[in-house]
């Protein structure tokens, strides 16, 4: 197909006009323009630029999706409790929900993208909201604000996104300066987690926590010691509770000792190194040290040798006496008892009560080098024995009358051999004071009870009829007396009365015997003093006895 001549026809016009095809003029062609977008389509595109970068930008600040396990939704309220770590929100609680199993809920937090660096394997959540526990009231501030989840930063380098929480608050934050150890006790006491650690008197840490071990035997609390006080401990620091009041009765009187008012209501652990100790250099932390029940207990120094065990029989009753009691031997404790028994002993037909001992050799003066030999050691205890070496239960404190058991030697004591066949060491016994007396006490019961009381009171009935008779006799006696005697007796008391006036005029002083003795009386004074001028003469003058007196001498 051929296409068109569109080449335009020649024209007849006058020049400048167009050319005419039957007197029309020829239309012009132009190129059409391209299509040009309206303005209000300029909105639309600009609301999606914007939101298209706010979306960008807010994927790009957002941070990591976590899920933290609680028991309960307790204070967690969607989109509005925010996550915070030092008073500084670094998350939100995004939706809160139940597990499967119903057991526990699942609050799922968003953190801000600065601070990503939270998820990681040992960090910790909880809920802050008013606790009141033993060791305190916390988290009053909640009661204005509302609760909101805490966090304990870790120090760990891998992520994680599912936590477990806390139900209660850490007492020891990982930013904390300090170390940890581990306390092996037998029974926790008053202690809970929060209890204080003393040392000297001075809090120094806190119990972080404790755990039952899985033999069930003992259990085991961590401490946290905040630094410096941390190079306090040593190898050789002594651990002890410090909880209530350690009240002791002795001979030295009453002592108590308690570290602080409240240690006697929440409980509490004291550490410190015995004065000797040469130990300087600070314990390693997560280090194991033994937990005493009391700082006398604590502060005890190690034995050299381990105890032996020694069984002692008593016939006696033991009530008083409990595993643990001293062994004590002249004042000083060489051991404790370890159990109470009771055996049958059909020979005898009656019953024993074995009593099994721990003794330490080492608290006698014996030293490792007198024990290598068993068959030395079992000697030197027959040697002893021999000498008088007892067992006695002796009270040791009267208002509560426990006993204890004192090793003593007794001269009078009966003769006993030890058994060598014997698995553990028998030593032999005495009675105590008390019950020695309780026996002596029977003696003199029994004889009192052999006394004849009943014939002795009919002798007495006879003997008090007899005196009654006798009485009755003596009455009429009197009364026969009264009147015949008394007349008589009547009469001499008149004579002996004017026999007495009559002395008496005799014995007047205006009496004529009294004059004529007094003038009796100064002639024998004059009489002595002629005789004392008489013999002064003759000692000076002896010669005169045999020529007499001279006229010089008659008259000076």
């Amino acid at each position: 197909m051929n296409e068109p001549d569109r080449t335009p026809a020649p024209s007849s016009g006058p020049p400048g006009a167009g050319p005419r095809n039957g007197g029309l003029p020829e239309p012009a062609r132009r190129r059409r323009a391209r299509w040009l977008p309206s303005l209000v389509w300029l909105i639309p595109i600009v609301a999606a630029v914007v939101g298209l970068s706010l979306l960008v930008r807010t994927l790009s600040q957002r941070g990591p999706e976590i899920e933290v396990t609680f028991r309960t939704a307790e204070g967690l309220a969607p989109g509005k409790t925010p996550v915070r770590y030092k008073d500084v929100d670094i998350g939100v609680v995004k939706a809160v929900r139940l597990s499967k199993d119903r057991s526990h809920v699942i609050a799922t937090i968003d953190l801000s993208k600065a601070n990503e660096n939270f998820a990681v394997r040992d960090t910790r959540f909880w809920v802050v909201r008013p606790r009141l526990a033993v060791s305190g009231v916390s988290g009053l501030e909640t009661l204005l604000s509302g609760s909101y989840v805490g966090v304990d930063a870790g120090r760990s380098t891998e992520s994680a996104s599912e936590f477990t929480g806390l139900e209660t608050p850490p007492v020891v934050t990982t930013d904390s300066s300090g170390k940890q150890f581990v306390l092996r006790a037998a029974d926790l006491g008053s202690l809970d987690i929060g209890s204080p650690v003393y040392y000297r008197r001075v809090q120094v840490g806190q119990v972080v926590a404790y755990q039952l071990e899985p033999a069930g035997r003992d259990i085991s609390l961590r401490v946290f010691i905040n630094k410096p006080y941390d190079e306090l401990v040593t190898a050789d620091t002594r651990f002890w509770h410090a909880s209530g009041v350690d009240l002791k009765l002795d001979a030295s009187g009453f002592k108590l000792n308690t570290q602080s008012l409240v240690t006697m209501l929440l409980g509490g652990i004291a550490f410190q190194a015995p004065e000797r100790s040469s130990a300087t250099d600070p314990a390693r932390e997560n280090t194991e040290f033994l937990l005493a029940g009391t700082q006398t207990e604590a502060m005890k120094e190690p034995d050299e040798l381990a105890p032996t065990l020694a069984v002692l029989n008593f016939e006696q009753s033991v009530r008083g006496l409990s595993p643990g009691a001293p062994v004590d031997f002249r004042g000083v404790v060489v051991g404790q008892v370890r159990s109470i028994g009771i055996d049958y002993v059909s020979e005898s037909k009656s019953f024993r009560l074995p009593v099994v001992v721990e003794l330490y050799p080492s608290r006698m003066g014996f030293r490792e080098h007198d024990l290598q030999d068993r068959a030395r050691a079992r000697e030197i205890v027959q040697n002893m024995v021999g000498r008088g070496l007892r067992a006695q239960l002796r009270t040791g404190n009267l208002l509560t009358g426990q006993l204890y058991v004192a090793l003593d030697f007794f001269q009078n004591a009966e003769r006993a051999k030890l058994d060598p066949n014997s698995p553990i060491t028998e030593l032999p016994t005495m009675p105590g004071a008390l019950d020695e007396l309780q026996a002596k006490l029977g003696i003199i019961v029994r004889k009192i009870e052999q006394v004849p009381f009943d014939e002795i009171g009919r002798d007495l009935r006879k003997t008090v009829a007899q005196l009654n008779t006798t009485l009755d006799s003596a009455d009429k006696l009197v009364k026969q007396l009264q009147g015949d005697v008394a007349p008589e007796v009547k009469a001499a008391l008149q004579d002996a009365r004017r026999t007495i006036q009559s002395a008496n005029g005799t014995l007047a002083s205006d009496a004529p015997l009294q004059q004529d003795a007094r003038r009796m009386l100064q002639e024998l004074t004059r009489t002595a003093v002629s005789l004392r001028a008489l013999t002064d003469y003759l000692e000076r003058h002896p010669e005169a006895l045999l020529r007499g007196k001279t006229e010089t001498e008659a008259n000076p």
